[in-house]
C-alpha cells in the first residue's frame, strides 16, 4: 500500500498532556496543589500559546495550503504537526489550571514543620547533604532540585520537622534520613 492511503498518527495522540508523558499523573483522589508563582508559570504559558503562538501557526499553515500539493509540502506538514502538539498542551494546560489547588508556602514561614513548599535540607545514611525544596507536580524542576510532593523523597519528608530522622523507602531498599533544616519563602508585602 502507499505511503499516501495510510493514516498519520500521533504516538502520544491520547496523553492529552503535550509533554509526551513526562509528566506524572495525579494520584487517584489527590489535589493539583501548585504554588502561585507555579500557577502563574502556567497560566502564562497557556497564554502565550492561545494569544501568540497557535494564530502564527495557523496563519503559516493556511498559507502553506494554498501552495499546491499537501502530501509533500513540508511548511504545511510541519505546520499541521505543531498545531496538534499547540493543541495538545493548551488542552492539558487547561484542566490542569482548573483543578490546581494554589498553595502559599509563605504562610508556613519560620516553621521548622515540613509542609508543601518547604525548602529541606537533610543527610542521608552515607554522610551526602543534599537541599529539595517540594512543589507541584507541574511545576518542580529536578535540575533545580526541586521534587513534586508526590515523590518518595517528598512523601518520606512531609509533617516531619528539623532533627527528625524519617525513613525513605526506595525501589534500591529503605534508608533513613536525618533533616537538618526546613525553610519557606518569606511572605510577599500587600500590594498598597
Amino acid at each position: 500500500m502507499s505511503k499516501a492511503f495510510t493514516k498519520e498518527t500521533d504516538t502520544d495522540g491520547d496523553d492529552d498532556d503535550g509533554s509526551g508523558g513526562a509528566v506524572p499523573a495525579l494520584p487517584a483522589g489527590s489535589k493539583n496543589y501548585i504554588t502561585p508563582d507555579g500557577y502563574a508559570r502556567l497560566r502564562d504559558e497557556l497564554l502565550q500559546l492561545m494569544d501568540e503562538e497557535r494564530p502564527k501557526v495557523v496563519e503559516a499553515v493556511h498559507w502553506a495550503a494554498k501552495n499546491g500539493d499537501r502530501s509533500e509540502n513540508g511548511d504545511y506538514l510541519y505546520g499541521k504537526k505543531r498545531l496538534r502538539e499547540i493543541d495538545r498542551r493548551i488542552r492539558f494546560l487547561t484542566k490542569r489550571l482548573e483543578i490546581a489547588e494554589v498553595t502559599d508556602p509563605s504562610v508556613h514561614h519560620g516553621r521548622d514543620q515540613v509542609f508543601f513548599g518547604a525548602t529541606v535540607r537533610y543527610i542521608d545514611e552515607s554522610g551526602d547533604e543534599r537541599s529539595v525544596t517540594i512543589l507541584g507536580i507541574d511545576e518542580a524542576q529536578s535540575a533545580k532540585s526541586q521534587v513534586s510532593w508526590i515523590s518518595p523523597i517528598a512523601r518520606a519528608l512531609l509533617k516531619s520537622r528539623e532533627g527528625d530522622v524519617v525513613k525513605l523507602v526506595t525501589p534500591g531498599g529503605a534508608h533513613e534520613v536525618e533533616i537538618l533544616s526546613v525553610s519557606y519563602p518569606a511572605p510577599r508585602p500587600a500590594a498598597a
